[in-house]
């Protein structure tokens, strides 16, 4: 690592509070949870630099790992909880004045907000909120469903002023559970959620077999099923997935046809049409299609992307 850059880094992590560094780190991603792990804390602080220098040493740190990590702490250090509520209930009622704003902070360090909507001329319906779900440091906030859509590019702009954020995301995905919708904005439903058959061998877990069968055919089932089975758990992983009920996909396509003089050969509007999945638990149940034997493996792109590409709304258009 070039001593430009070392120097760079110790100088940044100087200047983080004590308290928020484990936070910072993390937040980073550069050094590993077992790496972090071998750092002590609650020494003082110059042997703490030093044992990070080190430690960014052994993984050579660039120029551009430095900068993420300045560009992190510039977000920490910008970010005031007090000044958040307060620019945020502003924008909000400068709109429309009739408006009840509430907030709770949770130990996950997230932000609830409630929102009662009113207008220029009518009282906030404290009946029909709306619940927004922030995560300071983040361009990402969860809304509950809201009968007043009008007033959501309104709650679009005051999230981005409040949080000092250049845009928050707009993402095709939704839920009712939050901690589904988290895990899967976050990347972390490989983690937080809890494992299964993760202990049992592929070849010990039961396969459905006949014993009656010729041996031959056995042999030939056992095969295809321990690849239906292997495919799967290299798509879906071997842990359980994050709860969605839907998936909606919304096709545009023109009919394509070597017969002359078709009428929908010349029709110049596309057709579309509308398909949607839907399951108490959807992506466990694509998950459970191939080794039940009711889809071939793997499973479409499209159907397997969901928690990769962070929507359970596509728009599929020709090329």
């Amino acid at each position: 690592m070039d001593e430009t850059v070392a120097e760079f880094i110790k100088r940044t992590i100087l200047k983080i509070p004590m308290n928020e560094l484990t936070t910072i780190l993390k937040a980073w991603d550069f050094l590993s949870e077992n790496q972090l792990q071998t750092v002590n804390f609650r020494q003082r602080k110059e042997s703490v630099v030093q044992h990070l220098i080190h430690l960014c040493e052994e993984k050579r740190a660039s120029l551009n790992d430095a900068a993420l990590l300045d560009i992190i702490c510039e977000d920490v250090d910008l970010f005031d909880m007090k000044q958040f509520k307060n620019s945020f209930k502003k924008i909000l009622q400068r709109a429309l004045k009739n408006v009840t704003v509430s907030f709770r902070e949770t130990e996950e360090n997230a932000i609830w907000i409630r929102i009662a909507w009113g207008t220029q001329y009518t009282k906030p319906n404290q009946y029909k909120p709306t619940y927004v779900v922030y995560y300071p440091q983040t361009p990402y906030a969860f809304k509950s469903s809201s009968t007043l859509r009008r007033n959501t590019p309104l709650l679009g702009q005051a999230l981005t002023i409040a949080s000092k954020h250049h845009q928050i995301v707009k993402m095709d995905l939704r839920s009712r559970y939050l901690d589904s919708l988290k895990a899967i904005v976050f990347k972390q439903y490989n983690q937080t959620f809890e494992t299964h058959n993760s202990t049992t061998p592929l070849q010990e877990r039961s396969l459905g077999l006949d014993i009656n069968m010729d041996s031959r055919i056995i042999h030939e089932n056992k095969v295809e099923k321990e690849r239906v089975q292997r495919i799967t758990q290299e798509t879906f992983g071997d842990y359980s997935q994050p709860q969605l009920e839907f998936a909606q996909y919304k096709l545009e396509t023109k009919f394509k046809s070597d017969l002359n003089g078709s009428i929908l050969a010349e029709r110049e509007e596309p057709l579309r049409c509308l398909i949607k999945f839907s399951s108490p638990h959807l992506l466990e149940a694509l998950k459970s299609l191939a080794p039940a034997g009711i889809a071939d493996a793997p499973l479409s792109p499209l159907l397997t992307c969901i928690p990769n590409k962070r929507k359970n709304y596509f728009k599929i258009r020709d090329k």
